[in-house]
Protein backbone atom coordinates (compact mmCIF):
# COMPACT_ATOMS: atom_id res chain seq x y z
CA UNK A 1 0.00 0.00 0.00
CA UNK A 2 1.70 3.28 -1.26
CA UNK A 3 0.38 6.13 0.63
CA UNK A 4 1.69 8.59 -2.36
CA UNK A 5 -1.22 7.11 -4.86
CA UNK A 6 -3.85 7.13 -2.34
CA UNK A 7 -6.27 10.02 -2.72
CA UNK A 8 -6.82 12.70 -0.15
CA UNK A 9 -10.32 11.79 0.98
CA UNK A 10 -8.92 7.92 1.82
CA UNK A 11 -5.66 9.73 3.77
CA UNK A 12 -8.02 11.88 5.93
CA UNK A 13 -10.10 8.89 6.49
CA UNK A 14 -7.01 6.65 7.91
CA UNK A 15 -5.73 10.43 10.14
CA UNK A 16 -9.67 10.37 11.26
CA UNK A 17 -9.51 6.46 12.46
CA UNK A 18 -6.03 7.03 14.11
CA UNK A 19 -7.34 10.24 15.69
CA UNK A 20 -10.31 8.28 16.98
CA UNK A 21 -8.41 5.48 18.36
CA UNK A 22 -5.97 7.86 20.14
CA UNK A 23 -8.81 9.83 21.63
CA UNK A 24 -10.72 6.34 22.91
CA UNK A 25 -7.39 5.33 24.71
CA UNK A 26 -6.67 8.66 26.05
CA UNK A 27 -10.47 8.18 27.36
CA UNK A 28 -9.70 4.78 28.47
CA UNK A 29 -6.36 6.25 30.76
CA UNK A 30 -8.13 8.89 32.28
CA UNK A 31 -11.19 6.51 33.23
CA UNK A 32 -8.82 4.21 34.58
CA UNK A 33 -6.68 6.65 36.54
CA UNK A 34 -10.49 8.09 38.23
CA UNK A 35 -11.07 4.37 38.58
CA UNK A 36 -13.97 4.00 36.66
CA UNK A 37 -13.71 0.32 35.28
CA UNK A 38 -16.60 0.24 32.94
CA UNK A 39 -15.77 3.32 31.14
CA UNK A 40 -11.92 1.61 31.02
CA UNK A 41 -13.20 -1.26 29.58
CA UNK A 42 -15.84 0.43 27.03
CA UNK A 43 -13.61 3.02 25.87
CA UNK A 44 -10.87 0.11 25.32
CA UNK A 45 -13.18 -1.78 23.31
CA UNK A 46 -14.13 1.26 21.18
CA UNK A 47 -10.85 2.11 20.66
CA UNK A 48 -10.66 -1.00 18.52
CA UNK A 49 -13.80 -0.60 16.80
CA UNK A 50 -15.00 2.98 16.47
CA UNK A 51 -11.97 3.63 13.87
CA UNK A 52 -12.90 0.65 11.76
CA UNK A 53 -14.58 2.38 8.94
CA UNK A 54 -12.57 4.33 8.69
CA UNK A 55 -9.05 2.85 8.24
CA UNK A 56 -10.97 0.31 5.97
CA UNK A 57 -12.62 3.13 3.60
CA UNK A 58 -9.05 4.62 3.80
CA UNK A 59 -6.95 1.46 2.80
CA UNK A 60 -8.81 -0.64 0.98
CA UNK A 61 -9.55 0.06 -2.80
CA UNK A 62 -13.21 -0.14 -3.80
CA UNK A 63 -15.37 1.33 -6.25
CA UNK A 64 -17.18 3.71 -3.86
CA UNK A 65 -14.15 4.36 -1.72
CA UNK A 66 -13.92 8.01 -2.45
CA UNK A 67 -17.97 8.57 -1.47
CA UNK A 68 -17.29 6.65 1.26
CA UNK A 69 -14.66 8.61 2.98
CA UNK A 70 -16.41 11.40 1.87
CA UNK A 71 -20.15 10.69 4.08
CA UNK A 72 -17.79 8.99 7.04
CA UNK A 73 -15.81 12.57 7.46
CA UNK A 74 -18.76 14.22 6.81
CA UNK A 75 -20.80 12.24 9.67
CA UNK A 76 -17.43 12.85 12.01
CA UNK A 77 -17.46 16.61 11.21
CA UNK A 78 -21.20 17.87 11.17
CA UNK A 79 -22.44 15.65 13.92
CA UNK A 80 -20.62 17.46 16.61
CA UNK A 81 -21.36 20.68 14.87
CA UNK A 82 -25.01 20.07 15.10
CA UNK A 83 -24.38 18.85 18.41
CA UNK A 84 -22.99 22.03 19.40
CA UNK A 85 -25.49 24.79 18.22
CA UNK A 86 -27.49 26.44 20.62
CA UNK A 87 -30.67 24.65 20.15
CA UNK A 88 -33.33 24.32 22.51
CA UNK A 89 -32.55 26.89 24.99
CA UNK A 90 -35.43 28.73 25.19
CA UNK A 91 -36.72 28.75 28.55
CA UNK A 92 -39.34 30.38 29.90
CA UNK A 93 -38.34 32.73 33.31
CA UNK A 94 -39.67 30.60 36.31
CA UNK A 95 -39.81 32.40 39.36
CA UNK A 96 -37.27 30.66 41.99
CA UNK A 97 -37.44 33.10 44.62
CA UNK A 98 -38.94 31.73 48.04
CA UNK A 99 -41.76 33.73 49.59
CA UNK A 100 -41.23 32.81 53.32
CA UNK A 101 -38.33 31.78 55.81
CA UNK A 102 -37.84 28.00 56.88
CA UNK A 103 -38.46 27.37 60.53
CA UNK A 104 -34.87 25.98 61.38
CA UNK A 105 -36.64 23.89 63.70
CA UNK A 106 -38.43 21.74 61.46
CA UNK A 107 -35.14 20.66 59.77
CA UNK A 108 -33.76 16.86 60.02
CA UNK A 109 -30.84 18.14 62.15
CA UNK A 110 -32.65 20.22 64.70
CA UNK A 111 -35.62 17.16 64.90
CA UNK A 112 -33.09 14.91 65.57
CA UNK A 113 -31.36 16.56 68.41
CA UNK A 114 -34.89 17.05 70.74
CA UNK A 115 -34.41 14.30 73.37
CA UNK A 116 -37.34 12.67 75.09
CA UNK A 117 -39.66 14.15 76.96
CA UNK A 118 -37.45 17.70 77.44
CA UNK A 119 -39.00 20.94 77.05
CA UNK A 120 -38.16 21.46 73.60
CA UNK A 121 -39.17 18.04 72.61
CA UNK A 122 -42.66 18.66 74.47
CA UNK A 123 -42.96 22.09 73.12
CA UNK A 124 -42.13 21.18 69.08
CA UNK A 125 -44.47 17.98 69.63
CA UNK A 126 -46.95 19.91 70.51
CA UNK A 127 -47.10 22.01 67.72
CA UNK A 128 -46.30 19.05 65.32
CA UNK A 129 -48.02 15.77 66.57
CA UNK A 130 -47.77 14.09 62.88
CA UNK A 131 -44.05 14.33 63.29
CA UNK A 132 -43.66 12.57 66.35
CA UNK A 133 -43.81 8.57 65.38
CA UNK A 134 -41.53 9.23 62.66
CA UNK A 135 -38.65 11.04 64.28
CA UNK A 136 -38.98 8.86 67.18
CA UNK A 137 -39.09 6.18 64.52
CA UNK A 138 -35.63 7.97 63.20
CA UNK A 139 -33.90 8.06 66.66
CA UNK A 140 -34.48 4.80 67.58
CA UNK A 141 -31.48 3.66 64.97
CA UNK A 142 -27.93 3.78 65.65
CA UNK A 143 -27.47 7.11 63.94
CA UNK A 144 -24.57 8.77 62.34
CA UNK A 145 -21.06 7.87 63.37
CA UNK A 146 -22.51 5.24 65.70
CA UNK A 147 -21.76 2.03 66.49
CA UNK A 148 -24.69 -0.57 65.94
CA UNK A 149 -25.26 1.36 62.14
CA UNK A 150 -25.33 -0.50 58.78
CA UNK A 151 -21.86 1.08 57.72
CA UNK A 152 -19.99 1.70 60.63
CA UNK A 153 -16.60 1.55 61.06
CA UNK A 154 -14.90 3.41 64.12
CA UNK A 155 -12.09 4.20 62.30
CA UNK A 156 -13.94 6.82 59.62
CA UNK A 157 -16.28 7.45 62.37
CA UNK A 158 -13.92 8.90 64.87
CA UNK A 159 -12.24 10.84 61.94
CA UNK A 160 -15.78 12.21 61.26
CA UNK A 161 -17.04 12.75 64.19
CA UNK A 162 -13.37 14.47 64.76
CA UNK A 163 -13.83 16.95 62.40
CA UNK A 164 -17.73 17.65 63.45
CA UNK A 165 -15.92 18.07 66.79
CA UNK A 166 -13.99 21.02 65.63
CA UNK A 167 -16.38 22.85 63.81
CA UNK A 168 -18.27 22.95 66.82
CA UNK A 169 -15.86 24.65 68.65
CA UNK A 170 -15.81 27.47 66.31
CA UNK A 171 -19.56 28.07 67.67
CA UNK A 172 -18.26 30.26 70.50
CA UNK A 173 -16.98 32.83 68.15
CA UNK A 174 -19.29 33.17 65.39
CA UNK A 175 -21.55 36.40 67.27
CA UNK A 176 -18.59 37.61 69.06
CA UNK A 177 -18.61 41.13 67.83
CA UNK A 178 -15.64 43.03 69.55
CA UNK A 179 -15.38 45.56 66.73
CA UNK A 180 -12.22 48.52 66.46
CA UNK A 181 -13.86 51.99 65.47
CA UNK A 182 -13.68 53.75 63.58
CA UNK A 183 -14.19 51.30 60.66
CA UNK A 184 -11.64 51.12 57.99
CA UNK A 185 -12.33 52.93 54.67
CA UNK A 186 -12.52 50.35 51.94
CA UNK A 187 -13.13 50.24 48.08
CA UNK A 188 -15.66 47.52 47.27
CA UNK A 189 -14.69 46.19 44.19
CA UNK A 190 -10.99 45.75 45.51
CA UNK A 191 -11.81 44.69 48.52
CA UNK A 192 -14.49 42.01 46.71
CA UNK A 193 -11.75 40.96 44.52
CA UNK A 194 -9.03 40.52 47.21
CA UNK A 195 -11.79 38.51 49.17
CA UNK A 196 -12.12 36.41 46.15
CA UNK A 197 -8.84 35.55 45.64
CA UNK A 198 -7.88 34.96 49.13
CA UNK A 199 -10.36 32.69 49.64
CA UNK A 200 -9.05 30.29 46.32
CA UNK A 201 -5.66 30.78 47.84
CA UNK A 202 -7.28 29.48 51.44
CA UNK A 203 -8.58 26.53 49.65
CA UNK A 204 -12.10 27.79 48.01
CA UNK A 205 -13.19 26.38 44.50
CA UNK A 206 -15.64 29.23 43.65
CA UNK A 207 -16.73 32.61 45.82
CA UNK A 208 -20.43 34.84 45.08
CA UNK A 209 -21.18 37.61 46.48
CA UNK A 210 -25.10 38.55 46.83
CA UNK A 211 -27.45 41.34 48.30
CA UNK A 212 -28.97 39.46 52.09
CA UNK A 213 -32.45 38.77 51.22
CA UNK A 214 -35.18 37.96 53.13
CA UNK A 215 -36.13 34.67 52.49
CA UNK A 216 -32.30 33.63 52.86
CA UNK A 217 -32.66 33.99 56.58
CA UNK A 218 -33.95 30.52 58.84
CA UNK A 219 -37.03 32.24 60.90
CA UNK A 220 -36.27 30.98 64.28
CA UNK A 221 -33.05 29.40 65.46
CA UNK A 222 -33.28 25.63 65.56
CA UNK A 223 -29.95 24.45 67.32
CA UNK A 224 -27.75 25.91 70.27
CA UNK A 225 -28.61 27.82 73.22
CA UNK A 226 -30.32 30.21 71.44
CA UNK A 227 -33.17 27.67 70.60
CA UNK A 228 -36.47 29.40 69.73
CA UNK A 229 -34.97 33.27 69.09
CA UNK A 230 -35.79 34.37 66.02
CA UNK A 231 -33.34 35.00 63.72
CA UNK A 232 -32.56 38.63 63.27
CA UNK A 233 -29.77 39.78 60.88
CA UNK A 234 -29.89 43.09 59.34
CA UNK A 235 -26.43 42.88 57.33
CA UNK A 236 -26.38 43.90 54.12
CA UNK A 237 -24.34 41.39 51.97
CA UNK A 238 -23.76 37.56 52.06
CA UNK A 239 -20.64 35.91 50.51
CA UNK A 240 -20.57 32.02 50.13
CA UNK A 241 -17.76 29.94 49.43
CA UNK A 242 -17.73 26.56 47.77
CA UNK A 243 -14.84 23.68 48.74
CA UNK A 244 -14.57 20.30 47.35
CA UNK A 245 -15.38 17.08 48.03
CA UNK A 246 -13.08 14.16 46.93
CA UNK A 247 -14.18 12.20 44.31
CA UNK A 248 -11.90 9.47 45.58
CA UNK A 249 -13.75 9.29 48.90
CA UNK A 250 -17.37 9.74 47.76
CA UNK A 251 -17.30 6.98 44.86
CA UNK A 252 -17.67 4.44 47.95
CA UNK A 253 -20.86 6.22 48.80
CA UNK A 254 -22.65 5.48 50.97
CA UNK A 255 -19.86 3.75 53.03
CA UNK A 256 -17.65 5.21 55.74
CA UNK A 257 -15.49 7.61 53.58
CA UNK A 258 -18.30 9.92 52.95
CA UNK A 259 -19.11 11.02 56.36
CA UNK A 260 -15.39 11.26 56.55
CA UNK A 261 -15.16 13.02 53.56
CA UNK A 262 -18.55 15.30 54.22
CA UNK A 263 -17.50 15.88 57.58
CA UNK A 264 -13.86 17.01 56.75
CA UNK A 265 -15.23 19.76 54.18
CA UNK A 266 -17.86 20.91 56.68
CA UNK A 267 -14.66 21.37 58.62
CA UNK A 268 -12.70 23.21 55.92
CA UNK A 269 -15.62 25.68 54.39
CA UNK A 270 -15.84 26.81 58.23
CA UNK A 271 -12.37 27.27 59.13
CA UNK A 272 -12.58 29.60 55.41
CA UNK A 273 -15.59 31.33 57.10
CA UNK A 274 -14.37 32.03 60.37
CA UNK A 275 -10.96 33.80 59.56
CA UNK A 276 -13.07 35.52 56.70
CA UNK A 277 -15.49 36.65 59.40
CA UNK A 278 -12.29 37.51 61.88
CA UNK A 279 -10.79 39.31 59.00
CA UNK A 280 -13.98 41.81 58.44
CA UNK A 281 -14.17 42.61 62.27
CA UNK A 282 -10.58 43.51 61.96
CA UNK A 283 -11.72 45.98 59.38
CA UNK A 284 -14.14 47.48 62.10
CA UNK A 285 -17.47 45.57 59.43
CA UNK A 286 -20.22 43.58 61.48
CA UNK A 287 -20.34 40.35 59.98
CA UNK A 288 -21.14 36.54 61.10
CA UNK A 289 -20.02 33.12 60.07
CA UNK A 290 -22.50 30.48 58.97
CA UNK A 291 -21.25 26.57 59.02
CA UNK A 292 -22.29 23.71 60.17
CA UNK A 293 -24.14 23.10 63.03
CA UNK A 294 -24.94 26.75 63.76
CA UNK A 295 -26.62 28.39 60.56
CA UNK A 296 -28.65 31.82 60.36
CA UNK A 297 -29.17 31.69 56.65
CA UNK A 298 -29.80 28.76 54.43
CA UNK A 299 -26.59 28.00 52.74
CA UNK A 300 -27.69 26.75 49.32
CA UNK A 301 -30.15 29.74 48.52
CA UNK A 302 -27.06 32.25 49.19
CA UNK A 303 -24.93 30.02 47.21
CA UNK A 304 -27.74 30.32 44.53
CA UNK A 305 -28.01 33.95 44.55
CA UNK A 306 -23.96 34.43 44.51
CA UNK A 307 -23.93 33.30 41.24
CA UNK A 308 -22.21 29.44 42.22
CA UNK A 309 -24.85 27.15 40.58
CA UNK A 310 -28.57 25.87 40.57
CA UNK A 311 -30.12 23.92 42.92
CA UNK A 312 -30.85 20.37 41.53
CA UNK A 313 -33.03 17.76 41.66
CA UNK A 314 -31.53 16.45 44.42
CA UNK A 315 -32.06 19.22 46.67
CA UNK A 316 -28.07 20.14 46.56
CA UNK A 317 -25.77 23.26 45.33
CA UNK A 318 -25.08 21.63 41.49
CA UNK A 319 -22.13 23.85 40.47
CA UNK A 320 -20.89 24.12 37.19
CA UNK A 321 -17.22 22.76 38.00
CA UNK A 322 -18.05 19.77 40.27
CA UNK A 323 -21.97 19.43 40.53
CA UNK A 324 -23.03 18.87 44.11
CA UNK A 325 -19.55 17.54 44.74
CA UNK A 326 -19.03 20.60 47.25
CA UNK A 327 -19.47 21.57 50.86
CA UNK A 328 -20.38 25.43 51.49
CA UNK A 329 -20.30 28.16 54.12
CA UNK A 330 -21.33 31.83 54.36
CA UNK A 331 -20.06 34.74 55.48
CA UNK A 332 -22.54 37.66 55.70
CA UNK A 333 -21.53 41.38 56.79
CA UNK A 334 -21.69 45.38 56.25
CA UNK A 335 -18.36 45.28 54.80
CA UNK A 336 -19.08 47.09 51.26
CA UNK A 337 -18.81 44.76 48.33
CA UNK A 338 -19.82 44.55 44.51
CA UNK A 339 -22.68 41.75 44.12
CA UNK A 340 -22.65 38.99 41.61
CA UNK A 341 -25.14 38.65 38.95
CA UNK A 342 -27.04 35.76 39.08
CA UNK A 343 -27.19 34.56 35.53
CA UNK A 344 -29.90 31.50 35.76
CA UNK A 345 -28.58 28.16 34.58
CA UNK A 346 -31.65 26.73 32.87
CA UNK A 347 -29.32 23.98 30.78
CA UNK A 348 -28.47 22.77 34.38
CA UNK A 349 -32.47 22.66 35.28
CA UNK A 350 -32.92 21.21 31.87
CA UNK A 351 -30.43 18.13 31.87
CA UNK A 352 -31.79 17.13 36.12
CA UNK A 353 -35.20 17.41 34.41
CA UNK A 354 -34.17 14.55 31.90
CA UNK A 355 -31.70 12.52 34.02
CA UNK A 356 -33.10 11.54 37.15
CA UNK A 357 -29.99 9.69 38.12
CA UNK A 358 -29.74 10.59 41.55
CA UNK A 359 -33.36 9.56 42.09
CA UNK A 360 -32.65 5.87 40.65
CA UNK A 361 -29.92 5.65 43.10
CA UNK A 362 -31.03 6.67 46.29
CA UNK A 363 -31.42 4.09 48.67
CA UNK A 364 -33.94 5.70 50.44
CA UNK A 365 -36.10 6.43 47.58
CA UNK A 366 -36.48 10.27 48.70
CA UNK A 367 -35.40 12.30 45.57
CA UNK A 368 -38.32 12.64 43.17
CA UNK A 369 -39.19 11.51 39.82
CA UNK A 370 -41.22 14.14 39.05
CA UNK A 371 -41.16 17.80 37.29
CA UNK A 372 -40.39 21.03 39.28
CA UNK A 373 -43.45 21.83 41.38
CA UNK A 374 -44.40 25.54 42.84
CA UNK A 375 -43.54 25.07 46.87
CA UNK A 376 -44.11 28.33 48.31
CA UNK A 377 -44.30 30.72 45.83
CA UNK A 378 -40.96 29.06 43.87
CA UNK A 379 -40.56 26.29 41.09
CA UNK A 380 -37.86 23.61 42.59
CA UNK A 381 -37.78 20.00 43.66
CA UNK A 382 -38.42 19.38 47.17
CA UNK A 383 -36.77 15.65 48.65
CA UNK A 384 -38.55 13.37 51.23
CA UNK A 385 -36.21 14.63 54.00
CA UNK A 386 -37.42 12.32 56.59
CA UNK A 387 -36.79 9.11 54.42
CA UNK A 388 -33.51 10.40 53.92
CA UNK A 389 -32.58 11.15 57.57
CA UNK A 390 -33.92 8.37 58.32
CA UNK A 391 -31.48 5.56 56.16
CA UNK A 392 -28.27 7.94 57.38
CA UNK A 393 -29.64 6.82 60.89
CA UNK A 394 -29.64 3.50 59.48
CA UNK A 395 -26.19 3.20 57.64
CA UNK A 396 -24.43 5.52 59.87
CA UNK A 397 -23.36 7.83 56.83
CA UNK A 398 -24.82 10.69 55.26
CA UNK A 399 -25.10 8.44 52.37
CA UNK A 400 -23.39 10.70 49.43
CA UNK A 401 -25.32 8.33 46.77
CA UNK A 402 -27.20 11.42 44.82
CA UNK A 403 -23.43 13.22 45.06
CA UNK A 404 -21.70 10.05 43.29
CA UNK A 405 -23.71 9.35 40.26
CA UNK A 406 -24.57 12.69 39.32
CA UNK A 407 -22.95 13.32 35.58
CA UNK A 408 -22.18 16.72 36.78
CA UNK A 409 -20.16 15.08 39.66
CA UNK A 410 -17.32 13.99 37.56
CA UNK A 411 -13.38 15.43 37.69
CA UNK A 412 -13.07 18.93 36.66
CA UNK A 413 -10.49 17.92 34.03
CA UNK A 414 -10.31 19.10 30.30
CA UNK A 415 -12.15 15.66 29.32
CA UNK A 416 -15.12 16.51 31.44
CA UNK A 417 -15.09 20.07 30.66
CA UNK A 418 -15.63 19.55 26.82
CA UNK A 419 -18.84 17.94 27.74
CA UNK A 420 -19.70 20.50 30.43
CA UNK A 421 -19.45 23.38 27.50
CA UNK A 422 -21.71 21.57 25.51
CA UNK A 423 -24.37 20.43 27.94
CA UNK A 424 -24.69 24.15 28.75
CA UNK A 425 -24.93 24.98 24.93
CA UNK A 426 -27.36 22.48 23.36
CA UNK A 427 -30.57 20.37 24.55
CA UNK A 428 -29.60 17.13 22.04
CA UNK A 429 -26.07 17.65 23.19
CA UNK A 430 -27.58 17.19 26.73
CA UNK A 431 -29.65 14.11 25.55
CA UNK A 432 -26.76 12.31 23.89
CA UNK A 433 -24.85 13.19 27.13
CA UNK A 434 -27.04 11.40 29.40
CA UNK A 435 -26.94 7.84 27.38
CA UNK A 436 -23.33 8.33 27.00
CA UNK A 437 -22.84 8.89 30.85
CA UNK A 438 -25.26 5.31 31.17
CA UNK A 439 -23.25 3.59 28.44
CA UNK A 440 -19.97 4.11 30.25
CA UNK A 441 -20.57 4.57 34.36
CA UNK A 442 -23.44 2.81 34.44
CA UNK A 443 -26.90 3.91 35.51
CA UNK A 444 -26.87 2.84 39.18
CA UNK A 445 -22.38 2.11 39.08
CA UNK A 446 -21.94 0.31 42.28
CA UNK A 447 -19.86 1.97 44.97
CA UNK A 448 -16.05 0.96 44.86
CA UNK A 449 -14.38 -0.84 47.60
CA UNK A 450 -12.72 0.86 50.71
CA UNK A 451 -9.20 1.90 49.25
CA UNK A 452 -5.98 -0.60 50.56
CA UNK A 453 -5.06 2.24 53.37
CA UNK A 454 -8.19 2.09 55.01
CA UNK A 455 -8.84 -1.84 55.02
CA UNK A 456 -8.23 -3.98 58.56
CA UNK A 457 -7.27 -0.89 60.58
CA UNK A 458 -10.16 -1.23 63.08
CA UNK A 459 -8.87 -5.00 63.53
CA UNK A 460 -5.13 -4.41 63.80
Amino acid sequence: MSFSNMPLSALVAIGFGCAIFLFMLYFALVSRREEEPLATRRALTLAFWLPVPYLAAGSIDFEYREAVCFVLLSLAVLLPVLLLLPIGNRFEQENSLPKTRIDERDIMFSRNLLKANSDRYNEYYERHPERKAMDDQFRSYPGLAQEGSAFYDPITAATAIASFKTVAAFHKMLDDEQLPAPAQQVEPTDMTHFIKRWLKMLGAVSVGVTELRDYHLYSTIGRGERYGEPVELDHKYAIALTVEMDKYLLDRAPKGPTIMESAQQYLNSGVIAVQLAEFIRKLGYSTRAHIDGSYRVVCPLVARDAGLGEIGRMGLLMTPELGPRVRLAVVTTDLPLVVDNRNQDHSMIDFCTQCKKCADACPSNAISFQDQVTIDGALRWQIDSEACFTLWCKIGTDCARCMSVCPYSHPNTALHNMVRFGLKRSRPFRQLALKLDDFFYGRQPAPLELPDWMKGLADS
